[in-house]
């Protein structure tokens, strides 16, 4: 799974917030600046070459839908970042965050409950 631009995963993400739905649609959940509908009508398009969305023709119009989850999407990039930038070691993103002051002990906390005790 390849990794979108920023304008591809922002209305990748309308369409997961949305459904499945039109163009306008998902103008109506982007945030503001909202791009011209004709951009986020290519966007759109791109995403359903790529294999991100499906489409159903509805007379004159498509109604897009996700193809590929969000979790998987997110669980695929986090997994490429953490490789790319942390050498493969979640232990690194979190002392990452640490030293920046981005995560509070409580927050630690909270992570390591989590690890300690998953919820099936």
């Amino acid at each position: 799974m390849e990794k979108l631009s920023i304008q591809e995963e922002e209305a990748l993400q309308a369409v997961w917030q949305f459904g499945a739905g039109f163009i306008k649609d998902f103008m109506e959940v982007m945030a503001v600046p909202k791009p011209p509908y004709t951009t986020l009508a290519s966007t759109i398009k791109n995403l359903e070459k790529k294999g991100f969305l499906k489409s159903e023709k509805f007379a004159n119009a498509y109604r897009y839908s996700a193809k590929v989850k969000e979790a998987e999407y997110k669980k695929r990039f986090m997994s490429g970042f953490v490789n790319d930038y942390f050498q493969n070691s979640y232990k690194e993103l979190v002392a990452f965050f640490a030293k920046d002051k981005k995560i509070t002990a409580e927050e630690l906390k909270e992570i390591i409950n989590l690890i300690e005790n998953p919820k099936a």
